[in-house]
């Protein structure tokens, strides 16, 4: 980001380009923007309501070269509490469209948009149910659950880059597991607006029954304390799923190990810094006990990985996005 008095100075241009209904705010604590209730202040931030505003507002900052941080529910991120620089746009567009096209607004939550497509009978998101979130944050990481992706039911993307708004295919994003082109270092800029996606038709009442299976065995394994959801991603090696006894076959020939059996296994369960807690139910949820620092939750983090390493020789990585001024602890 540029000097400081000329992203003062590009910020008061920035501001002055928005609409009288769209008001930018300064110094706004994100604990209320997130899942883990944890973290420092935004210098800027604005909220968007409808996709005309999001995409005037994300071009217009790409156009000045400010940097910026989307938001949408705020529950795969962790802000330090030394405060986040960059402009937030937290994004409150959640039309969702189901005519010769399922359209919809990144800002609508994930099992929303499941929930309007199963009732018109389309099939493909029954995962979706129970990932905390917005569609936004869903496409950021590709999330998915019982080997299925969001990328896989992808047609179109709409977005904004380099001050365009246009639509482009699932590619442009470069989507892998639990990841796309967004979540790696030194990101491009792109706002994404909307998607355009890609069912298969069912009766609603089988799409309802799959959805409930996997709602069941949610409900069984996570924690209701306030958390991110899934903190790590699980780890890809099939010759340590094989090698592990306590893990099912399914997934010793997938070569696939939950990132929480493994701190499971570490003896983490229950493991505290501060009002921050490995979660007993279930190992890879790190959880906010009421009044945890978001550096806590990170030491924690760093304490499973650290852990995981020296056990089994792998690196957990984060689903969770670090962001704001970490300093010391990148």
């Amino acid at each position: 980001m540029p000097e400081c008095r000329a992203v003062e100075s590009l910020i008061a241009e920035f501001a002055s380009s928005l609409g009288v209904e769209v008001k930018l705010r300064e110094q706004v604590s994100l604990v209320p923007y997130t899942t883990l209730q944890a973290g420092g202040r935004a210098r800027w931030l604005l909220e968007v309501r409808n996709t005309s505003e999001f995409a005037s507002a994300a071009a217009k900052a790409q156009e000045l070269g400010l940097r910026v941080l989307i938001l949408g529910s705020g529950s795969n991120v962790l802000p330090s509490e030394d405060g986040v620089d960059e402009l937030v746009l937290v994004n409150l567009c959640r039309r969702v469209e189901i005519r010769g096209t399922t359209y919809a607004e990144t800002g609508a939550a994930f099992q929303d948009v499941f929930l309007k497509c199963a009732q018109a009978g389309l099939t493909g998101l029954e995962f979706a149910v129970g990932i905390p979130g917005t569609l936004g944050g869903a496409l950021v990481s590709n999330a998915g659950a019982y080997r299925s992706n969001l990328s896989e039911c992808l047609s179109e993307v709409e977005i904004v880059q380099d001050a365009e708004r246009k639509w482009v295919p699932p590619a442009h994003l470069e989507f892998k597991y639990r990841d796309s082109v967004l979540r790696r270092p030194n990101p491009p800029a792109i706002a994404l607006l909307a998607v355009r996606l890609d069912l298969k038709r069912d009766a609603p009442r089988a799409i309802y029954e799959r959805a409930r299976d996997y709602q069941r065995q949610r409900i069984g394994k996570q924690p209701p304390q306030a958390s991110a959801g899934s903190f790590f991603k699980n780890v890809l090696d099939k010759s340590l799923a094989r090698s592990l006894d306590g893990l099912s076959v399914s997934m010793q020939e997938a070569g696939v190990v939950p990132a929480g059996y493994l701190i499971e296994a570490c003896g983490l369960k229950g493991y505290r810094i501060g009002r921050a807690v490995i979660s007993t139910k279930h190992a890879n949820f790190i959880c906010n006990l009421g009044g945890a620092t978001a550096t806590h939750i990170r030491q924690l983090a760093e304490e499973a990985k650290r852990r995981v390493q020296d056990r089994f020789g792998v690196t957990l990585e984060e689903e969770v996005l670090y962001i704001g001024n970490w300093g010391a602890q990148e």
